[in-house]
């Protein structure tokens, strides 16, 4: 009988009995992690992920991660649990932490874990779980009631003097004191902090642990308020007996009669001597203060006051520090015809930390522009003190009219001589907007990119050199420039890392990122600016950003509709033949008319004045401008510095009358200094192009 009964039980029982592991886990919201110590990777199943309200691709394998759905408390408090049984030996540990949900709300994990170590006692593993904990700790949920629900005022203080070192803004501190955890275990039933501005206590938190205290947001130091009092005399005032309260503080007791508050302390919170808040613990059904207990509530607001004066430090250095960056960077941006440009730099919204990142737009001779975005090393406010330094010194530089290549070098030596041991990264461009040609080089910074009209983005690969400051230490000054061409309506956009850096991926991904946003984002630059900076303060805003968007302009300016380039070595007969046989075609191609005789004739005496009176080779390059009216611009580009002057060469002199002839036959000519040479250019009014003519040779 025993058999047939065992027969038919088994009969009856699902397929998959017993369940596995894993589906018990799952099903009663569960998961597993596994954290190697000495690589720093952690391992979480997807139970547990879910259970911390994240997906997989959510999570990079580094516990850091884990801190997407943490508020910053909850962080800091599991933080200080798990540090303190590393440092102690505990073989195992146990809390409870607030996960914060997309939609806003919160709820409770419970996460417990055992600590491997090896045989010298140093830790290497942490294997354990995470678990849904619907309820607060401690409440009517029916939570067990934990050895760590049942610690004494000393480890409360303990707790909150850890969280509170992690604490950078006096939000931060406020959280704190809003957190049933941190102060749940002395029994509270609310917590008020009012902060001491100009002769009056605001107070700013309140009621988080019980139902709102509704004491007035602003009092007077001298209004019959326990608060007003405490900062008065400088003294801790409890108040044992609801008797106490209402003899006392009339005015505020019948506020605090309905919601059964029967005891409280309230503490000045002092730094440096003054009082800079003060702090109200309110109980229900206390018996009354200890000696012992009073003394640990005095620490308790010693330690508050200490991080609350630490957050307030670092807002201020913070504020400080930003407001110098900003009186560093460019006031405002100067009109370039022919350009659209936004920038925007953004500051890192932890703490105080404040870098040398920076934009600059600079006015060039000959309607030209410069563009630059730099980054110095370091994140306080020596780093932004370089950077304006050396900002300055590049805008000079460029504003010369040196090459890009010349600027970059010129800068590097610079920063290497500065008394600093700080170098940078930095992207420049100079842009012609008239023809759209923008000569870029790069110095250990990130590429530029580039929007088409359509809407597709790429990066723009620059060859590059060494940071700034680094390149001169090791005499490597080599800055290769790279030439593109934007046509009208395109978009550069040029960026430090902060708008790149995507945390647990590498740079290459966040710049395949910032491509895409680029690619979806609006066609107006100044939202497209807009939305890229809302993409950084998405991600946290950990570290500073700047960025520039110039686009050129399609109409009312100038337009080249080509151009050509020959390089003429000295000594090269057929270099010199070659390059004027490339002006003739050009001038054939692009409807020159009437004017060719006299822009052959005109190139062809600025290329052997440039090749006779300097040691290097020659540059020539050819573009039809179109705008209002087509002018063909010629220019010759030599390695000498010595700028070309005007002479008269007498009746019978055989030389000094190159520039004469220039100046008769072109419409208008100058000079322009580049780098460690010049160039010699000239335009001619062209007559309009014939229907049917080529417009390109």
């Amino acid at each position: 009988m025993a058999e047939r009964r065992a027969t038919s039980a088994a009969e009856s029982v699902p397929d998959d009995w017993p369940a596995r592991p894993e589906l018990s886990l799952a099903l009663n919201r569960m998961g597993c992690f596994d954290w190697d110590l000495d690589s720093g990777l952690m391992y979480v199943d997807p139970p547990a992920l879910g259970v911390l309200g994240m997906t997989a691709d959510q999570y990079d394998g580094h516990p850091s991660s884990l801190g997407r759905t943490l508020p910053t408390t909850e962080t800091a408090r599991l933080d200080a649990v798990v540090s303190q049984a590393l440092k102690d030996g505990s073989e195992r540990y146990s809390t409870y932490v607030r996960v914060r949900h997309e939609d806003g709300e919160q709820s409770w994990v419970h996460t417990q874990a055992t600590i491997q170590r090896d045989e010298t006692g140093r830790p290497y593993r942490i294997i354990g779980i995470f678990r849904d904990a619907p309820g607060e700790p401690g409440g009517e949920s029916g939570r067990p009631d934990l050895a760590e629900e049942r610690i004494r005022v000393t480890s409360v203080v303990e707790r909150v003097t850890a969280i509170l070192a992690h604490a950078r803004t006096v939000p931060d501190v406020i959280d704190v004191l809003n957190d049933a955890r941190a102060l749940g275990h002395l029994g509270l039933a609310s917590v008020i902090l009012g902060l001491v501005e100009g002769g009056r206590i605001h107070i700013v938190a309140e009621g988080q642990l019980g139902q709102p205290i509704p004491e007035f947001d602003w009092t007077g130091i001298d209004d019959p308020f326990p608060m007003s009092e405490v900062v008065r005399t400088l003294k801790p005032r409890f108040i044992e007996t609801r008797q106490d309260f209402a003899t006392s503080y009339p005015v505020l007791w019948p506020h605090l009669d309905p919601l059964g508050v029967s005891r409280a302390a309230y503490l000045p919170l002092i730094a440096q001597g003054r009082p800079i808040a003060t702090l109200g613990l309110l109980y229900k059904d206390k018996e009354g203060f200890g000696a012992e207990e009073r003394n640990l509530i005095v620490t308790l607001g010693t330690s508050i006051a200490q991080g609350l004066q630490r957050a307030m430090l670092f807002e201020q250095e913070h504020d400080l520090a930003e407001g110098l960056q900003q009186a560093m960077l460019p006031r405002r941006i100067p009109a370039i015809p022919g350009t659209h440009i936004a920038v925007r730099y953004r500051s890192a919204r932890i703490g105080r930390d404040i870098g040398g990142d920076w934009y600059d737009v600079i006015p060039l001779p000959g309607g030209r522009v410069g563009v630059a975005v730099g980054d110095v090393q370091g994140h306080d406010t020596h780093a932004s003190a370089v950077m304006g330094q050396l900002r300055i010194v590049l805008r000079a530089y460029a504003a010369e009219g040196h090459s890009p290549s010349t600027v970059m070098a010129r800068a590097s030596i610079f920063l290497h001589e500065l008394d600093t041991d700080r170098f940078a990264t930095c992207a420049y461009g100079e842009v012609d907007p008239p023809t759209g040609m923008v000569h870029l080089v790069r110095a250990g910074h990130i590429d530029p990119l580039l929007r088409h009209t359509d809407g597709t983005c790429r990066r723009l690969p620059l060859a590059g050199g060494l940071p700034l400051g680094l390149s001169a230490e090791f005499r490597r000054l080599e800055y290769p420039v790279t030439t593109v061409e934007l046509d009208p309506g395109e978009t550069l956009l040029m960026c430090t890392d902060g708008l790149v850096e995507v945390p647990g991926a590498d740079l290459d991904d966040g710049i395949q990122q910032l491509t895409q946003i680029v690619r979806d984002g609006p066609y107006d630059i100044q939202q497209l600016a807009e939305k890229l900076c809302a993409v950084v303060e998405d991600r946290g805003g950990e570290d500073d950003m700047a960025l520039l968007l110039l686009r050129r302009r399609g109409t009312d300016v100038p337009q080249s509709s080509g151009k050509l380039q020959q390089h003429v070595a000295q000594g090269d007969p057929d270099a010199l033949s070659s390059a004027r046989h490339m002006i003739r075609a050009a001038l054939r191609a692009w409807g020159a008319g009437e004017r060719t005789d006299d822009i052959e004739l005109v190139a062809d005496e600025l290329m052997t004045n440039a090749l006779l009176h300097t040691d290097g080779p020659a540059v020539v390059t050819v573009r039809m401008l179109t705008g209002y009216e087509r002018r063909l611009r010629v220019e010759v580009e030599d390695t000498s510095s010595t700028l070309p002057r005007r002479r008269e060469a007498g009746e019978s002199g055989v030389s000094g009358r190159g520039l004469l002839l220039v100046d008769r036959l072109a419409d208008v000519w100058g000079v322009e200094s580049r780098g460690g040479g010049k160039v010699v250019w000239c335009e001619f009014v062209c007559p309009p192009r014939a229907a049917g003519q080529l417009s390109r040779p």
